[in-house]
Parts: C-alpha cells; structure tokens; sequence
C-alpha cells in the first residue's frame, strides 16, 4: 500500500521507529478518513515526516508548533481534501505564573518539572520563558493533566491557565553572526566554520547521517551551498547561509552565517 521510499528516508534506528509510528498514522488517516496528528519533533523529523507523507496518495499534511518560528512542532495527516487551515493539529497554549523575584529559574527548569510529573518529552512542544513565568506549548492530550499537576518550578509555587494562541509571546530568535572565509562552497567546509569542528571531524559527522540541509539529510560532504540555506545538526543546533559572495585576494569565498543555539 505504501511505497517502499517511505522508510527508505530514514537514517537511523529512531528515525525509523518515527516512521513507523507515522505510517500507522496514515494508515488511519486512509481508512477512517479523518486526520491525525503525530507527537511533537523537531524541524529535522518533521520535514522529513513531510517527505515521507508526501509519498502516499491521496494524503497531505500540515506542520504546527504553535507559531511560526517554532523549534518543536507536530504534524498533521489529513486526507488531500481537507483543508489543512480548518483541521486541528491537537495543540493546547499554557500560561505559568509563580513569584520568581527571588529565584530564576530556566527552561531546564519548567522541561524538568513537567517531565516530573511522568510526561513524555514528545507530547510537549516550545517553552517560552519569561520575567514571570513562562507559555507551553503542548498536546492538548496532557493539557488537562498539566494543568492539575504542575504546582512548582524550581521550589516556587505556580498556578497554571489555559490561554488562546493569540496571547503567545514567541521569543526574538538569538544567533551568533559568523564571518568567514572559505575554499570553496561545499557542505563539509561551510559546516565545519558554523558548528567549530575540524573538517575531519565533520565528515565523519556526515557520513554518519548527522547533518541535514534544508531539513534533509545528506551524506554528501561536496553538496554545493547557496545562500539562504540551513544546516542543521543533530545535538549541535543550526546553521543559516545568510550571505556567499565576495572574493579574497587568495580566491577564498566570504560567508555570513548564522548560528542559532539547540532546539527546545
């Protein structure tokens, strides 16, 4: 019933449990006519959950985290006519409020205290931390439990309520701007001066499948880079081209890139 190319797009052994998990989701989906939706991944799975739906007919899908710039963001199966803006990705918007003046606490913090209370990491999304207290993003399968459960953060005590997406505060994406010179515009050379690894060592990193461009995994450390790109990295965060162009003396290429930190 599905094409054999479905699976073929994983890399790993838990990028093919996430398949796995996805293929019955669509399977459901086919049969029921009705739309699913998967856990919370981020950009990497997600696009390459996109992918792989994209091979089944008469399936489409819709990515949502919440907002647009989201780091964690699930995805929805839906038969090909629905409409992916009417359908529901089961997203909850959580508001925590506490007396923090005397005691900061961090996104560690919020992540360790939920993931106390016995929940899965893949059923909560983005976690928006403020002054105050923070904004969740979550499975709207745990936001009641969430809401009954979660007293304390960091030994201060909070109250928890349901809010509309309209009343997130999504953050100003943080990066460190990077300028460079390089060789030439392959994957392995922009890669290494955006994540500070020896071009050895990110080879290595390629050809085990850890590094995505454009979302999509690529085992090719010569892949020409554009600007606009992404590179991202498991455990290592991303890496946007922003700018090529520009010749040194030495015929080495300029490059502004932009680092941003680890998914949350």
């Amino acid at each position: 019933m599905f094409p054999d190319k479905f699976l073929s797009l994983a890399v790993n052994r838990e990028d093919k449990e996430t398949l796995a998990r996805v293929l019955d989701l669509a399977e459901v989906a086919k049969q029921s006519h009705r739309p699913q939706v998967t856990d919370f991944y981020d950009p990497c799975r997600c696009a390459m959950i996109a992918r792989a739906v994209g091979y089944i007919p008469d399936l489409a899908v819709a990515v949502d985290g919440g907002y647009p710039a989201a780091e964690r963001s699930r995805v929805l199966i839906s038969p090909d006519y629905v409409d992916p803006g009417n359908a529901d990705a089961g997203l909850d918007f959580l508001d925590v409020r506490g007396n923090f003046r005397f005691k900061t606490v961090t996104h560690r913090d919020y992540l360790g205290a939920l993931l106390g209370l016995g929940l899965r990491r893949e059923k909560l999304g983005d976690i928006l931390v403020g002054e105050n207290g923070a904004q969740l993003i979550v499975a709207a399968e745990v936001a009641g439990f969430i809401k009954v459960g979660l007293t304390g953060v960091g030994r201060v005590r909070v109250t928890v309520q349901e809010i509309s997406r309209a009343a997130l505060k999504p953050p100003v994406r943080d990066y460190r701007e990077i300028k460079v010179t390089v060789q030439s515009l392959r994957l392995d050379a922009v890669a290494s001066c955006g994540f500070g690894l020896s071009r050895t060592k990110m080879a290595r990193e390629i050809a085990a499948g850890k590094i995505y461009l454009n979302w999509r995994p690529c085992l090719n450390p010569s892949a020409p880079i554009r600007s606009g790109d992404m590179i991202s990295a498991r455990g290592r965060g991303r890496v946007a081209v922003e700018q090529t162009g520009g010749q040194t003396k030495k015929g080495r290429t300029n490059l502004l890139l932009h680092r941003y930190g680890l998914a949350r």
